[in-house]
Parts: structure tokens; sequence; C-alpha cells
């Protein structure tokens, strides 16, 4: 019986997406503007060097980036992929984590989220009345969008005076809470968030996230690692669940297990930065038994240096990557497949700090699959089909299998 690891790097969109210009993002490239970058610092004695990605080169990233935006990435080989190689178009209403991941397990959102879409004053007031209430405080700090890192830094003295938690959001459809992890306490910023939960979902918001941080004062503030997101469960059955219904197992490592409000999760193992992250789906996969998915969300790459407008930390983080992927592809045993795909695009180049509406690289390797182009798919639920495919799994109610 077969195994398989779905890997998800966060927001590496290859650009292209037909409907970018309805959400703003007509030109958006994620990947292409950090190659881009890349060359132009490696060409000025910046950076000193090209996007130096040999292993995602050689599972056809190039290949799949070039189908995609319709070039060659600038100053990244085309070496002959080992794998077979594509892209896909997102069929689901946003551009969002779970909106991405959701449709990736064969459930695309067709529905549309509901969004706080006021840059000021976002949130209604009986929401902000509620919060408020709920936090034991007089009021709320922040009430627009922002980026996490700049409204910390903005209001973070503010919070440590008063002890009122920041709110903010953004284009997503999400409600973020941030507080001091001393100030105002962990625990209850979590138990703050799970009531917000609630509280949202008059609204069809997709997430909200709590956002706790430390420091004593501007230029000190920082987030640590103890984000938590509350999801909407998915109201369907997702390849999660048909995983489970056979007596399967399905590992989530990181922030999928909070994208799926915990429905078909098997066992979650928490783990911070890339190289945790990815040493702790080695280990999960080394111990699979048949029948397994691990499921794996690279979260640094959108969080870290897509939000923060990070080209070059974001190109580091993706070469940094490259030097990973061997350890894990030297796990795949004959019936074993390694899938690794994106749920949106965060081009680092963007105005603004949000995410961008781009296609997403599928690349497929494993002893059993053969090199050949995979085209680009209508949807992300291509994705899901193709894996309930391998792992024998009955057919899903949405998208083509590629395999």
């Amino acid at each position: 019986m077969s195994r398989a690891i779905l890997l998800v790097l966060d927001s590496l969109g290859v650009g292209g997406a037909p409907d970018a210009a309805r959400f703003g993002d007509a030109g958006a490239d994620t990947l292409g503007h950090i190659a881009e970058y890349c060359a132009r610092e490696a060409a000025h004695g910046g950076r000193g060097r090209a996007l130096s990605i040999p292993i995602l080169a050689s599972l056809g990233l190039a290949h799949a980036a070039a189908l995609s935006r319709g070039a060659p990435l600038p100053g990244v080989a085309m070496p002959a992929p080992r794998g077979a190689w594509g892209c896909a178009r997102e069929r689901s209403t946003g551009k969002d984590s779970v909106s991405g991941h959701w449709e990736m397990a064969g459930l695309p959102v067709e529905f549309e989220w509901g969004y706080f879409r006021d840059a000021e004053r976002s949130f209604p007031a009986e929401l902000i009345d509620a919060l408020a209430q709920a936090a034991g405080v007089e009021g709320v700090l922040g009430n627009c969008h922002a980026s996490g890192t700049e409204i910390i830094e903005r209001l973070g003295g503010a919070h440590l005076r008063t002890g009122w938690p920041i709110v903010y959001t953004s284009a997503d459809s999400v409600l973020q809470i941030a507080a001091h992890e001393q100030r105002f306490g962990l625990q209850r910023l979590l138990d703050l968030c799970r009531t917000a939960r609630g509280l949202a979902d008059a609204w069809r918001i997709g997430r909200v996230i709590a956002r706790p941080f430390e420091g004593n004062g501007p230029g000190d503030f920082r987030r640590t690692v103890n984000r938590h997101d509350y999801a909407v469960p998915p109201p369907s059955p997702t390849l999660l669940d048909a995983v489970c219904a056979v007596g399967g197992e399905v590992v989530a490592v990181g922030k999928v297990a909070d994208l799926f409000a915990g429905r078909g999760i098997s066992r979650h193992l928490a783990a911070h930065g890339i190289e945790a992250l990815m040493a702790t789906t080695c280990r999960a996969f080394a111990a699979a038994a048949a029948g397994t998915l691990v499921f794996t969300n690279l979260v640094n790459f959108d969080q870290d240096y897509g939000h923060r407008r990070d080209v070059g930390g974001y190109a580091t983080a993706l070469e940094t990557l490259d030097t990973l992927l061997p350890s894990l592809l030297g796990l795949l045993r004959e019936d074993d497949l390694l899938l690794i795909t994106a749920d949106h695009g965060n081009d680092p180049t963007w105005t603004g700090s949000d995410h961008t509406r781009e296609q997403v690289p599928i690349l497929v390797v494993g002893p059993g699959i053969a090199p050949r182009p995979l085209g680009c798919r209508d949807g992300f639920a291509d994705i899901g089909q193709s894996l309930a495919s391998w792992l024998g799994l009955p057919p899903l109610p949405c998208g083509r299998s590629f395999l």
C-alpha cells in the first residue's frame, strides 16, 4: 500500500492567474520576481548570485514556472525534470490559505467568504463591543487593515499601557488579534480568539488568528512562535477524511491542522521554521505506515517573507529548502510519492502586504512517477484527486487525477 507527502510551499505562486485582475493582482509573480531580483542583484554585485535552487529545478519547478508565466525564470537553469511537473489555477473565490488548502484537498470554496473591506474602522461596532467585553477591557486598538509586524510596532506601546488587544484585518477573510504574551497573557489571548471564532461566524470569516508577541517597547517587539489559527471547519468531507475512512493516517505538520479545524487529522506535529518543519516531516514520513498522508505547510515563506515584502529573505529561504530536500527525497520507497505545491501567491515585490492571486506549481516525484508535463490544471482539486488515486481511495467529488 502506498504512502504520500503533500508539501505546501506557502505562498510560492508562479504568476499567470487568469483572473488576477479581479483581485488587483494582474502581473503578480512571486517566484518570477524573486528570480528577477536575484539575477539583477548578481549582475550589479549586490547579492552575488542568481537564485540557486538546483534540486527544485530538477523536480521541474523552473519548467512549471515557465509554463505559468510564459517565460523562463531569469538566472535559473532548466534541467530535464526527474518527475512530473505542471501548474494549477485556483477555482475558489478567495486567495487565502484556507481556500487553497481545502481546494487541494478536493473541496473548492465556491461560496463567498465575508470580508472587512474598510481600511479604517474595519469591524462592525457590535463585533468590537463583543470582543472588548470578552477580553474584559473597555475597548480595542487598531480596528483597521494592517501588516502584523507594522501594527504591533505602532500600537504595541499603547497595548502595554492599556492592556487592550490589537485587532486588525487584511484583504483576506480574517480577524487577527495581537497581544503581549506576558502583559495580556498567552492563554487569555487564545481564549479570546476562540470566542472571536464564534462571533466571526455571523460575518462568514474564514479565520481568526492569535498573534502573540513579546518585547519591552518599539524596536524590541517581536512575534512569538505561539501563533494559532481558528478556521471554519470544512463544510464537506475532504481528502483527509477519505484517508481516515479507510484506516489510513493523516499526519499534519505545521499549521495544516488549524486550516482544517482538526477535521480529518490523525496526528498534529508542531514545528517552527523551515529547517524544523522539514526535519519533522522527514521523521514523520520515515515512521509512516502504508496508507499514510503526511501533509506539511511551510508557513515561513508567506509569514516571514511574503507579507513582509522581504525579497532577499524569501530567496534565501527557498535556497535553504533546496538544500533540505535531498533528505526527504531519500526516504521515498517504491510505492511512495512526494507532491510539492503552493496555496496562493504572496509576491514580495508587490504593493501592500496581502496575498496575490497566482497559479501554483505542481511537482510530483517518486520511484513510480515517470517524468512528464502535466499542463496547466483547471483547479487545485486535481491535486487531491491524484493523491486519492495514488493512495487507493475512492474518487473524490471534485478534480481529475493526473496520475
